[in-house]
């Protein structure tokens, strides 16, 4: 399967940003990671803090891989657009958050993208990921 790992807003932070919430690993660190336990897919990481590119990637994307995992990130909680993007594609999304949402503050708990995705992790940290795969995976071999 050939799936795409997409990561929205201050991700490329992951390390740095707050470690008490999001940890102290790099996500491109942890994507070599998960090159190697997924070594039977093929696995495509893109970042972006700009909601259209994340849009472009989607649309780029959507009718040709197998998959997408997906953090939104903040734009979770405020883009009826990244949410119909998703919608206007054929590839299966499934929505990923480091945190938990549920015990983050009020505005974090809604999420405008999940009701279009196959699926929804949170509070996992990185690992949530792999989980996101796994379940891809097996969602998409039914």
């Amino acid at each position: 399967m050939k799936i795409l790992i997409l990561n929205g807003p201050n991700l490329n932070l992951l390390g740095r940003r707050e470690p008490e919430i999001y940890g102290n690993r790099s996500f491109e660190d942890f994507f070599e990671e998960l090159q190697k336990r997924f070594s039977e897919h093929q696995l495509v990481y893109f970042q972006s803090n700009h909601e259209g590119a994340l849009i472009d990637k989607l649309h780029e994307v959507g009718f040709s891989y197998d998959g997408i995992v997906f953090n939104p990130g903040a734009y979770t909680h405020t883009s009826i657009a990244l949410r119909d993007a998703i919608s206007g594609i054929n590839t299966s999304v499934f929505e990923v958050h480091i945190s938990n949402l549920a015990t983050r503050e009020d505005f974090r708990q809604v999420s405008y993208v999940k009701d279009v995705c196959i699926g929804s992790i949170n509070g996992m940290g990185l690992e949530g990921y792999a989980v996101a795969l796994e379940e891809l995976t097996k969602l998409s071999a039914k």
